[in-house]
């Protein structure tokens, strides 16, 4: 497919703005979809991607269970929206009808601890929020970010870090990627129109008022190219959402993470469960995901997607999010 390169020039048009939307929205625009079968490489992770999946067993926790508004504890039912087609987040499975994948997992968790019956449906990525207001559903676990404009309508429990990942070929030599530094001369591939890429132009623009290599920026159709130029030599470094990197790395063996960086950077940015603003749901789940970080359940689900460099300590109710544009 096609590559091509741009002047950092070019791209830095749009850094303002990009710097200011949500790292995330829709996680099937920008993450790898997924493999139509069970994976399954010896040189990486087998991942069950069949409808009969092998979840942990969860069992209610009182404390938790006892925040659950009334208005759901009436028909004991918590029904979660998110969207197929971003693995490892949320995808089909083999049948192409069931929903599996870390969001998944987690909505069924919580549910569990909270005493409730969980439903999980698929929805489009922009038919999640009316349905949430107008409480059609319960809550959506879809890569949603927390942002300030978000707040206005919905209320948060934190569950994931909110990354962007740095990946190198598995034999690479290249060091530990944190700082502007440490992308000068490099050949990256970056989405264009990104926020990963209004990053790494600030970046590029850094390194050359110091005097150091510009960065090669390296743009390609779809993922396959991609993959096949940095496994080929022909660029260095994929910057791109962590998630589906992270996935792909686990499950072929073929690349590794070089670095990770926030998804808001410079601020702050969090995953969350997200629900009606001031239904009291928001509470419980916090109250849920914290039992479930506290006992070894949460850390086990990411395990098993590939996530746990986006884990987070602590469950937090409506944190401070990415500012509004």
């Amino acid at each position: 497919m096609a590559f091509t390169t741009r002047p950092a020039a070019v791209v830095a048009l749009a850094v303002s703005a990009l710097l200011g939307l949500a790292a995330c929205s829709d996680p099937g625009a920008s993450a790898a979809t997924a493999p139509s079968s069970s994976a399954t490489n010896t040189a990486g992770k087998t991942f069950n991607l069949s409808p009969e999946q092998d979840r942990f067993k969860v069992a209610a926790d009182p404390a938790a269970a006892a925040l659950v508004p009334e208005a759901i504890k009436a028909d004991g039912k918590l029904t979660v929206v998110t969207t197929g087609g971003a693995a490892p987040l949320s995808l089909f499975a083999t049948d192409n009808k069931t929903l599996i994948g870390s969001e998944v997992d987690i909505a069924y968790a919580v549910g569990e601890s909270l005493g409730l019956q969980v439903e999980v449906l698929p929805v489009a990525w922009a038919d999640w929020p009316l349905g949430i207001e107008s409480s059609k559903y319960e809550a959506v676990l879809s890569n949603v970010t927390v942002t300030e404009a978000r707040k206005e309508k919905f209320d948060f429990a934190t569950y994931r870090n909110d990354l962007l990942g740095f990946y190198a070929k598995s034999g690479s030599d290249i060091g530990e990627i944190k700082e502007a530094k440490d992308v000068a001369g490099k050949r990256i591939i970056v989405g264009s129109g990104t926020n990963q890429e209004a990053i790494l132009v600030r970046w590029d623009e850094e390194n050359k008022k110091n005097g150091l290599a510009p960065v090669q920026f390296q743009y390609y159709d779809d993922d396959s190219a991609s993959s096949l130029a940095l496994q080929s030599g022909r660029a260095d470094l994929t910057f791109g959402p962590n998630a589906a990197a992270a996935y792909k790395a686990a499950q072929d063996g073929k690349t590794k993470q070089v670095g990770t960086l926030n998804g808001g950077w410079p601020l702050t940015a969090q995953i969350a469960f997200t629900t009606k603003k001031g239904n009291g749901l928001a509470v419980a789940a916090r109250a849920a995901l914290n039992h479930l970080i506290e006992d070894g359940t949460y850390a086990k689900i990411l395990d098993r997607w590939g996530l746990s460099s986006e884990a987070i300590q602590k469950s937090e109710l409506n944190p401070a999010g990415l500012p509004k544009k």
